[in-house]
């Protein structure tokens, strides 16, 4: 079994050395799915939005969410024009992909890979938890097909959000669709969806009116959750009214992966012009945008500016992503 490092509620990480290197030959069978498919060169925009770009103030200085995650200091940023796709990928767009390339996940080929235990049977509870954080628990049999592990699959989920991929897996996607994930900034504009400073993709109450406006955990984390939301695991990826350019679910519902490798403070002397996180390796990607999981109790990153990083080969049954492309 893979010895895991924890990392918060976010989800757990994969310590570098335990993903066969590439070219070594798949666990579960099938093409290797280790460099990334080549696909169509032109992107399919019917479900994407173009965004104008320019300048937006990134990040926060309110100071209610995690210093060392670096989500200050509050910087004006320039964007070229953009493509964003208005929802998460979906398991049924996961499915085309693999479909058409083979490709076979990092979860598949491990054969284990990290569900929240609320989630499971009670057969499968017994699965090795992660010490610091217990509730996440590494399931022999959960991938993108089995979210919960053997007995659980996606057929009424379809239009769900993909999870159990790691960025390697999502970029693998983005490279076949003729797209690619997101930078930190471009996800961060379009989740503002025009807003200033806001710290939901609606504006600064998390439930204006009463009304939810993302899936997040409902109650005392980890032990209770109400599902006053209306889902207490993922919720369709178009679920809640989206925000002012038409994005879907940017907070809550699912982690997204971005492009950037994640450091706490290089953004304070990085490029204030189409920034693309740290030129080297920092040993983890970038995740934004929160999951069904987050709690304001222990994880108050269910917000537009809060940031979280894994590495690049964790999977998780609450991390997915969604893609860009380039204008023209």
């Amino acid at each position: 079994m893979n010895d895991p490092t924890p990392m918060s509620c976010c989800a757990a990480a994969r310590r570098p050395g335990q993903i066969p290197e590439p070219g070594t030959p798949p666990r579960t069978g099938g093409p290797e799915g280790t460099t990334p498919p080549q696909g169509t060169s032109l992107p399919d925009r019917t479900a994407m939005v173009r965004l104008d770009g320019g300048t937006f103030l990134m990040g926060t200085d309110a100071g209610d969410g995690y210093p060392a995650d670096g989500e200050g200091p509050v910087r004006e940023i320039r964007l070229d024009p953009f493509w964003i796709d208005v929802t998460t990928v979906t398991n049924a767009a996961f499915a085309a992909f693999t479909g058409a390339t083979g490709w076979v996940t990092v979860a598949e080929r491990l054969g284990t890979s990290f569900v929240f235990d609320g989630l499971l049977d009670a057969s499968l509870r017994s699965a090795p938890a992660v010490a610091a954080t217990p509730w996440w628990r590494d399931v022999r049999g959960a991938h993108w097909r089995n979210p919960e592990g053997p007995g659980s699959d996606i057929a009424d989920r379809m239009n769900h959000p993909v999870v159990h991929v790691t960025w390697r897996d999502a970029r693998a996607y983005a490279k076949w669709a003729g797209k690619r994930l997101p930078t930190e900034a471009e996800w961060e504009y379009a989740a503002r969806g025009g807003l200033v400073q806001a710290r939901y993709p609606w504006g600064n109450e998390r439930e204006p009116a009463g009304a939810h406006r993302m899936n997040v955990w409902q109650g005392e984390f980890p032990t209770r959750n109400t599902g006053a939301d209306g889902y207490v695991g993922t919720a369709p990826a178009d679920a809640f009214a989206p925000n002012g350019f038409g994005i879907h679910n940017a907070c809550g519902n699912v982690w997204e992966w971005c492009a950037d490798w994640f450091h706490p403070a290089w953004h304070v002397t990085g490029s204030r012009s189409n920034p693309t996180g740290p030129p080297s390796t920092t040993g983890r990607k970038a995740m934004r945008g929160g999951s069904y999981l987050c709690h304001e109790s222990y994880c108050f990153r269910y917000r537009v500016d809060a940031r979280s990083s894994n590495t690049p080969d964790s999977s998780a049954g609450n991390i997915g992503f969604r893609c860009v492309a380039a204008d023209g």
